[in-house]
């Protein structure tokens, strides 16, 4: 059995090699960073990253998480997943995993907490509404909104718009970017954010391991959330490798637990699984840097990605996923939720582009009247979306 193997069924942390100083040479050294856009002197008590973190917690847009759908709406249950909560949770499984490889956990930290900033009310539903919506005006894309939050919108300093972060926060924030826009971007921004997806690059090691973190806190949340919601069943769940053995193994090292409640055994299995995906990365990760021994962060980004899963626990993962999206995010009752979604942020869009004096008027002058509107849009909590919904429609879509 090969050590990939181990952490996958046992939850057995296999330990990388120590780095000296907490910090391994292939890691985003802060005196590396690309800097901001708009030069700042250094502040006196804070690294870079943990300058742009400090920023995006601050930031209305961070705020706003709160109240915006993960898997169900906002309105639906006070103990289901926001984007703010799964942000968090990303955050603390990206800095446990980050600490251990040797990555900068403030840099980590960071893009966990901004990398839903874009997100639309109503989750993927509202996004695909707004980029239907703007077919013909440069398309949606939550990801390139992150971006262009932390860039653009964000209005609190005096000297600039945006946030100001350092180069190597804005490019992990934009996870995923299609040449033909990267090509844009390139031009607006030679060598910039969007380069490595011309180039054929990797992004960091830190934004690799987030974008990873994302995944094991949203599969294991959305199992959470689904049970609670009682749309699906631990019996369901059972037919999946990575609950069925984490289940029987917490049964065996407790026997009593399923006389505690569903709620409990659930907990517990969710608690292994997350564990044994956490041990699983490190040690793949840990072996594939040992291998590729990248001299330092540039040279780390410049083949396959290193940051992984084992090839076992891949394939559990996506058995996982497959799962969810056919039980879960396809139920009717999720699918008639995003539909009335959907139905809003259209309807706002027209609303809002027919009449602009509609938005406040710090909106309402902005040049560019389709982006100005999504842009208004797609910063709108879930709640706050519905009572415009109502008031500009006098419909009621939600009850």
């Amino acid at each position: 059995m090969t050590k990939a193997q181990v952490g996958l069924w046992s939850a057995v942390p296999v330990q990388p090699a120590a780095h000296a100083g907490g910090l391994a040479p292939y890691a985003s050294h802060p005196k590396g960073s690309r800097g901001r856009k708009m030069p700042e002197p250094p502040a006196p008590d804070r690294n870079p990253y943990q300058r742009d973190r400090d920023r995006i917690v601050h930031s209305t847009a961070f705020r706003r998480l709160v109240y915006k759908t993960q898997v169900f709406l906002n309105h639906e249950g006070d103990l289901f997943r926001t984007r703010l909560t799964h942000s968090l949770e990303v955050a603390q499984l990206g800095r446990s995993m980050a600490r251990s490889l040797g990555l900068h956990e403030d840099l980590v930290e960071a893009l966990a907490l901004a990398h839903d900033l874009g997100h639309t009310p109503f989750g993927h539903a509202g996004q695909d509404a707004l980029d239907a919506c703007m077919r013909g005006h440069g398309g949606f894309e939550h990801n390139l909104q992150s971006l262009r939050v932390v860039d653009v919108l964000e209005q609190r300093y005096p000297a600039f718009d945006g946030l100001n972060l350092c180069f190597e926060t804005r490019e992990g924030i934009l996870k995923h970017c299609s040449l033909r826009v990267a090509r844009h971007m390139e031009t607006l921004e030679p060598c910039g954010v969007a380069h490595r997806f011309v180039a054929g690059w990797q992004p960091s090691l830190e934004a690799q391991l987030c974008n990873l973190a994302d995944e094991i806190a949203y599969n294991a949340h959305d199992v959470d959330d689904g049970v609670r919601s009682g749309l699906i069943t631990l019996e369901q769940l059972m037919d999946l490798e990575l609950v069925r053995r984490f289940h029987d193994l917490a049964v065996r090292d407790h026997p009593h637990l399923p006389g505690l409640g569903r709620r409990r055994l659930l907990s517990e299995v969710l608690r292994r699984m997350l564990s044994a995906q956490v041990h699983d990365l490190i040690a793949t990760t840990a072996a594939a840097l040992a291998q590729a021994r990248p001299a330092d962060s540039t040279e780390a980004r410049q083949g396959k990605a290193l940051v992984a899963f084992s090839p076992e626990m891949r394939r559990a993962i996506t058995q996982l996923k497959r799962f969810l999206f056919r039980a879960l995010y396809r139920h009717p009752q999720v699918v008639a939720q995003t539909e009335r979604g959907k139905t809003v942020v259209r309807d706002l869009f027209m609303a809002y582009a027919q009449q602009p004096s509609e938005m406040p008027a710090e909106h309402a002058g902005r040049p560019g009247v389709h982006r100005t509107v999504a842009d208004y849009v797609a910063g709108m909590t879930d709640r706050f979306a519905m009572r415009e919904h109502q008031r500009l429609t006098g419909r009621r879509l939600f009850t």
